[in-house]
């Protein structure tokens, strides 16, 4: 009689803990909004290499992010540019995800680096050296047309990539108005990716490799 008493519980136990691990997270993920954010933040951050002034002119090199700016001030002035092109303007989502990227430190200063850093990444996706994957990331498909300087600018480069995917991955859950918690990320991350990969591989110059969402690589 004493073991069945000690069955029951268990078993309830075991039944909760069941219900609870097929518990999951439901989060609503606004494509088209994030690969619009994801263009506005391109065009406005890494367009030719250099950051366009509120007044279409660009800024030297030198001058794209200085040390001594109050990092709200640069915020400010984000907030202030048309982040979303014309068409785009009645898309709130899109809008919304824009502002909150630009209000990321982390993500400005990925920017920083990626811009700095794309004049040699287009010479070697032009030389055939390097190709855009299905994440979004850089990888090395030619050996012989890369050195090892370029071997580790490719690395820190997706480094910056995943900064801004994981980012935009928090500014969807911040929307949804979803905690951010592990399992939460994890679903939306991959899709934050694979848009963000799509918004690369459209912007990308003919003769340049891509590699398509089933794995297959093909050249613009």
């Amino acid at each position: 009689m004493k073991t069945k008493f000690l069955k029951l519980p268990l078993t309830i136990v075991c039944l909760f803990l069941a219900a609870c691990a097929v518990i999951t997270v439901n989060v609503y993920f606004p494509e088209k909004a994030a690969k619009e954010a994801y263009k506005s933040l391109d065009e406005m951050l890494l367009k030719n290499g250099e950051v366009k002034s509120p007044a279409g002119e660009s800024a030297p090199p030198s001058e794209l992010v200085p040390q001594e700016k109050p990092q709200s001030s640069l915020i400010d002035e984000l907030r202030s540019f048309s982040l979303v092109p014309a068409a785009y303007a009645a898309d709130a989502d899109a809008d919304a995800l824009a502002i909150e990227l630009s209000s990321m430190p982390e993500v400005l200063k990925a920017y920083d680096e990626m811009n700095r850093r794309l004049p040699r990444l287009n010479a070697l996706f032009a030389g055939g050296g390097v190709g855009l994957t299905n994440q979004g990331l850089v990888s090395v498909r030619e050996k012989t047309k890369v050195n090892a300087q370029d071997e580790s600018l490719v690395a820190a480069e997706n480094q910056s990539r995943k900064t801004v995917v994981m980012s935009m991955a928090k500014a969807i859950l911040k929307l949804n108005k979803q905690k951010e918690s592990k399992a939460a990320l994890d679903q939306v991350l991959g899709k934050a990716a694979a848009t963000y990969a799509d918004t690369k591989r459209e912007a990308a110059r003919p003769g340049w490799w891509t590699q398509l969402q089933n794995g297959r690589w093909v050249q613009k």
